[in-house]
């Protein structure tokens, strides 16, 4: 990677960055005020079938960083709601609606805007009475996808790889890339499989270096579902312009790459 800073303040830069774009999740995380805005609605919309609702996605997993969805709020519904999951979805988002949310239709989340902050709430299906199993609608194939969102989060918070995933999350949202989130986590983990813990300016590179050389051929699978291919989330086209970027990084000064 070439480099305009003297190599003793690289890793000084990279946490600089990561302080720049931190998001506060703590118990009193201003953001955390969303929930008690959305959750009326969600309520009236799911009666008695609400059995949770909860922060999930980047914020739970403690990957948010400025920039990207400052909360992921999981709406988990009983197993005995009756309608299918495309209905599920589409009524939650025309509650949203019809209060001026001005909601967005995404992959399987509905996007919102509430006082300034990005928010995406997933509405998900128990698979059963008791477990952590929820099945979801996914627009993107019009079919349904099962997942386990305390999985996720034991999997990715537990990585031990935090520092080097949000890195990679600011520098896909500084250039606009197309990458869902679940995808570049498990990448990231899976890329430094070995390498050493907290060894950020290498395992950086290693990062990158593996987005350049292996992105249109790792694959990689939910662990909480060994059906759902997290890989096949990006096209070819996707993973090329994804990885002609990576390429490029590395052969351009950190400080340009991580702002």
């Amino acid at each position: 990677m070439g480099i305009l800073l003297a190599m003793a303040t690289i890793d000084e830069h990279l946490r600089l960055v990561l302080a720049r774009h931190r998001i506060d999740t703590s118990a009193l995380s201003p953001v955390r005020g969303v929930q008690s805005i959305v959750e009326p609605t969600i309520r009236q919309w799911g009666g008695p079938y609400i059995v949770d609702i909860g922060p999930s996605g980047s914020f739970a997993k403690g990957t948010a960083v400025g920039g990207g969805t400052d909360i992921d709020i999981f709406v988990s519904l009983s197993s005995s709601v009756p309608d299918p999951l495309k209905t599920i979805y589409e009524t939650l988002f025309t509650a949203f609606s019809n209060l001026g949310f001005q909601p967005r239709r995404q992959n399987v989340s509905i996007g919102l805007s509430v006082g300034g902050w990005k928010v995406d709430v997933t509405p998900g299906r128990r698979q059963d009475q008791y477990g952590n199993y929820h099945s979801l609608w996914r627009n993107k194939t019009g079919s349904w996808l099962q997942t386990n969102i305390r999985e996720h989060c034991r999997v990715v918070s537990g990585s031990s790889r935090l520092d080097e995933i949000r890195l990679i999350k600011i520098w896909r949202n500084r250039y606009g890339l197309s990458w869902p989130s679940f995808y570049l986590e498990m990448f990231v983990i899976d890329a430094l499989r070995g390498a050493r813990i907290g060894n950020l300016q290498a395992n950086i590179i290693t990062v990158l270096r593996a987005i350049a050389d292996t992105l249109a051929t790792r694959r990689l699978i939910d662990p909480a579902n060994t059906n759902n291919i997290l890989s096949d989330t990006l096209d070819a086209n996707e993973k090329f312009h994804v990885s002609q970027t990576a390429r490029a990084g590395l052969n351009s000064a950190w400080n340009v790459v991580f702002q």
